[in-house]
């Protein structure tokens, strides 16, 4: 493993401490500033909105540009947006706080490509451990995000208005870590074909399971992961318990980073990814055994485990699907699916968490768990046929 990579590392725990801190604090602040009480999860929805509407542009950046500049270009939105969020927080203006968010799903579009950018710093032998490795950089953000969060809930007068602040120097310290970062340089442009036409390489098996386990396994971890604050809060726990909470969360969702690839390498990529559904499905059933502080830090860290092994999985699979010179629309393609599900369990968990209950949020998460098994026993099959023949 290169310094490259252990950069690049660090650069997405410094994402993931933005990621968490948004999620730890932005249904909070929406819970105050909202008009109605189902809107507060709005401002979570609005990163994933944004990032969804910037895959198209952030993939045309990614092409003309290179990895470097695309990625700076990222970093700076998310300073500019830190800002704008904590203007908001201060004027008590709800609808400029989801606007700041949606702005800022530019940074989330950007950075949600260190995972592949890694694959390409290593050789082709050791893809699974370069992705795995770079993944296992958000163990920063497990202990940082939540940490300051509730660090910072009381720096200012306005509550997380000094998170926010926390978060644009957060990104111009990645912005200065990324400047050190050599990427393979961009091809010569008489050498760059289109390759297969988009429609073509989305209709590949693997890539319709890698773009589906990604999208719903994200989007059930973003549907327990937002309402969580929320649920605890009217539970009548301290903020403080949601942070421990989040914080092992996250360290389930990152500490496996630094042995999933070589579980990939081992068993296969299918085997580890249904590992990661039954990991979710054992969150949903302890969560459903009661709402105490150990109930909601077990089930969490549970959703994290599982994500890690389902998300890793499908992003070594989905780099069976395309061709070098397919990278960037393939890549967002895939990153448009993951972005538009969890824009829906964005606003999902707000609406239910404040109108339904912990209880059928977590009951209703099965559903999209279920369409996951479904989809790995279906690839499944069709990869063992051609063997049984």
């Amino acid at each position: 493993m290169n310094r490259n990579l252990w950069l690049l590392a660090i650069c997405q725990g410094l994402f993931l401490t933005n990621n968490v801190t948004f999620i730890a604090i932005n249904g909070l602040v929406g819970l105050n500033l909202a008009p109605l009480g189902w809107m507060a999860t709005l401002p979570v929805m609005g990163y994933v909105v944004g990032g969804a509407l910037s895959t198209g542009i952030v993939a045309r950046t990614q092409k003309r540009f290179g990895r470097k500049t695309s990625f700076q270009l990222g970093l700076a939105v998310a300073v500019a947006s830190a800002l704008l969020c904590c203007y908001a927080a201060y004027s008590r203006n709800f609808w400029l706080l989801v606007t700041a968010t949606v702005v800022a799903g530019y940074y989330n579009a950007n950075a949600q490509l260190y995972r592949f950018a890694a694959a390409e710093l290593a050789l082709p032998a050791f893809r699974e451990k370069a992705i795995s490795l770079v993944m296992a950089g958000g163990l920063i953000g497990a202990i940082a995000g939540p940490n300051l969060a509730a660090g910072t809930r009381t720096l200012t007068t306005v509550p997380f208005a000094g998170a926010y602040l926390a978060l644009a120097a957060v990104a111009l310290l990645a912005m200065g870590l990324l400047f050190f970062i050599q990427f393979p340089p961009l091809p010569a442009k008489e050498s760059v074909s289109g390759g297969r036409p988009l429609s073509e390489i989305m209709r590949q098996p693997v890539f319709i399971v890698a773009a589906a386990a990604s999208a719903l396994g994200f989007g059930v971890m973003n549907l327990l992961m937002a309402a969580t604050p929320i649920a605890m809060q009217v539970c009548g726990l301290p903020f403080s318990d949601a942070a421990l909470v989040l914080e092992w969360h996250v360290i389930g969702m990152f500490a496996p980073g630094f042995f999933t690839g070589h579980l990939i390498k081992r068993f296969g990529t299918l085997p580890i990814m249904a590992v990661g559904l039954m990991l979710n499905v054992a969150c949903v059933l302890v969560a459903l055994t009661g709402v105490e502080l150990h109930q909601f830090l077990i089930a969490l860290f549970l959703l994290g485990l599982g994500w890690n092994f389902l998300f890793t999985g499908a992003t070594t699979l989905a780099l069976t699907a395309y061709r070098p010179e397919e990278k960037d629309k393939a890549q967002g393609a895939l990153n448009f699916c993951v972005f538009a599900v969890l824009a829906l369990s964005s606003l999902a968990s707000g609406v239910l968490v404040t109108t339904q209950g912990w209880t059928l949020l977590n009951l209703g998460s099965l559903l999209p768990l279920g369409l996951t098994g479904v989809a790995l026993a279906w690839l499944g099959l069709r990869q063992r046929r051609p063997q049984a023949t």
